[in-house]
């Protein structure tokens, strides 16, 4: 298999993730990243020892056949159709894009030039994500009729140093954490067919708890509690809580309700976790984790807790796709029905109405133990 070569625009926080996971796939190779700040470009490519570019020399750059998107969302669209425009594949981190109309134009120039596009999450590529799909898919707990998905918390202002673009327009929980539950709930159910809303935001202004600008207060201009209703095609029925006006909850992640059982799936944000069973007797048990390589714990996070992070899985299986010809599973299709499931729910809570979805796309195709196994080198 040929190794596609790989750039980066955008060397922020998340910058490091995939600089750090990208080596563990056999299909990826490192060559440069890029940033309008040539100084955090310059730092990054020190510390991960690939070039440091201008943008405009990373479009050109010969060696690079896919970029991946790291920048604020605010401008993915305009990056990822440039990458496009220079013959690249592209693979932007979520939100894809901020409008519907700018994820399809996308995905016409894409398919216009021959080139693909892929877009995270690619969480619901792990191990437990993937459990909890072949339960599904194996009928355990009849036809999913219904569920629940809850993201809980009282926002970024708490931990990030710079948490300003969160509070305005194309920020907010369902743009910025909605992707996970949204991708995974169309990756369990299939694709959705309506929702509805409610939004609002609680609090006028956020005061920044950490960094140079502790102790600022930044403006709330969208939605931050938004409690919406999602219709899917298959008939399923499912709450999703997104909200960063709440000190504490005791919600799970999320529930599926189907008509011989319940399923309980751990946070879409992790690739790891536990998933739980109940059957018609009523009695949740845990489900044997098996041997998924995208579940084992690899790393610890903040707190001293196990984790297991594969970032970068959307992306090898995306450049071993393209190697194979077949669809990747973190396709265009897949993140602008994301979309559309996403800025539907705040055009619904905004006008109080339920809003028809006027996209529609495949489940991704469930990933396998020896599939995963098949991505890493």
């Amino acid at each position: 298999m040929a190794k596609l070569g790989v750039g980066i625009i955008g060397c922020g926080n998340i910058s490091t993730t995939y600089l750090k996971f990208a080596p563990i796939f056999k299909s990826l190779e490192l060559k440069a990243v890029a940033d309008i700040n040539m100084e955090a470009a310059r730092a990054r490519a020190a510390e991960y020892d690939v070039r440091a570019e201008t943008v405009a020399d990373l479009l050109k750059a010969k060696d690079v056949d896919v970029i991946v998107n790291l920048t604020v969302p605010a401008v993915h669209y305009e990056i990822s159709r440039q990458i496009l425009e220079a013959g690249k594949h592209a693979y932007s981190e979520k939100p894809l894009v901020l409008t519907l109309d700018e994820g399809k134009h996308l995905r016409d120039l894409a398919a216009a030039k021959g080139l693909r596009v892929g877009s995270a999450p690619d969480t619901f590529l792990g191990g437990s994500h993937q459990l909890a799909r072949a339960t599904l898919d194996a009928g355990k707990i009849g036809k999913v009729i219904a569920g629940t998905a809850h993201v809980m918390s009282h926002g970024m202002e708490m931990w990030h140093p710079n948490p300003g673009f969160f509070f305005q327009p194309g920020g907010g929980p369902v743009l910025d954490l909605g992707p996970y539950y949204v991708t995974n709930l169309i990756q369990l159910i299939g694709p959705v067919k309506s929702v509805a809303a409610l939004a609002n935001a609680s609090f006028a202004t956020r005061t920044i708890g950490s960094g140079p600008l502790q102790g600022e207060t930044v403006p709330v201009d969208t939605p931050t509690n938004i409690h919406a209703l999602l219709e899917f095609v298959n008939g399923a029925t499912v709450t999703l809580s997104a909200s960063w006006d709440v000190w504490k909850n005791r919600h799970e992640p999320m529930e599926l309700y189907g008509t011989e059982g319940s399923l309980f799936v751990p946070d879409p944000n992790f690739f790891g976790g536990e998933v739980e069973m109940a059957g018609s007797d009523g009695v949740i048990h845990a489900l044997p984790r098996g041997d998924h390589p995208f579940g084992i714990p690899n790393q610890q996070d903040g707190r001293g807790n196990d984790r297991a992070n594969y970032r970068c899985a959307g992306l090898a299986d995306m450049a071993t796709a393209i190697d194979e010809g077949r669809q990747h599973r973190c396709n265009i299709d897949v993140a602008v029905h994301a979309v559309d499931v996403m800025v539907s729910i705040l055009q619904a809570g905004a006008e109080k109405r339920f809003v028809e979805l006027s996209t529609i796309c495949e489940r991704p195709a469930a990933l396998s133990p020896d599939e995963a196994r098949a991505l890493l080198v």
